[in-house]
């Protein structure tokens, strides 16, 4: 079997084949007979081939047309359904008109801002200027013994 014609076609071929044997005087068992067409299924239908090879319960070859029937009616709405809807699995992105495409140039360095200069005292050296996490200057050592007390001068 091949996928360029249709599988229930390729079957009513292979039926008259085997009436012919049948005229002949051959006995062809029914069971055989949905085998080895189950087998020659073409390979686009190799998971309902192994779905068929599943069932359990024995069918006939009018039961095995049936169901051969729907599956190719089921492809072809699922084919006619994805040729109609080209576009459905792609994602469109419309771009705003009234937005530039050119970029701002920023002044100054970039995506740092300005900082703004600290008034206060460092706690560290005692400068003006900057804050002790800044501090360029050695550490100030604290006295372990001793609580945080203020001063007044």
């Amino acid at each position: 079997m091949i996928d360029s014609k249709t599988v229930v076609t390729q079957v009513q071929e292979l039926q008259v084949i085997i009436h012919d044997l049948l005229a002949e005087g051959l006995v062809v068992n029914d069971a055989f007979q949905v085998a080895a067409i189950i087998e020659k299924l073409p390979p686009l239908w190799k998971d309902f081939k192994n779905y068929l090879k599943h069932k359990r319960k024995e069918m006939t070859v009018e039961d095995l047309m049936v169901r051969l029937r729907i599956e190719e009616d089921n492809k072809a709405a699922e084919k006619r359904s994805r040729g109609n809807s080209a576009i459905s699995g792609v994602n469109i992105v419309e771009e705003d008109p009234t937005k530039s495409k050119k970029r701002k140039k920023t002044s100054g360095p970039k995506s740092n801002p300005p900082k703004k200069k600290f008034n206060g005292s460092c706690f560290n050296c005692g400068k003006r200027g900057h804050k002790a996490t800044e501090c360029k200057g050695p550490k100030k050592d604290k006295k372990k013994d001793q609580a945080n007390l203020a001063e007044s001068k």
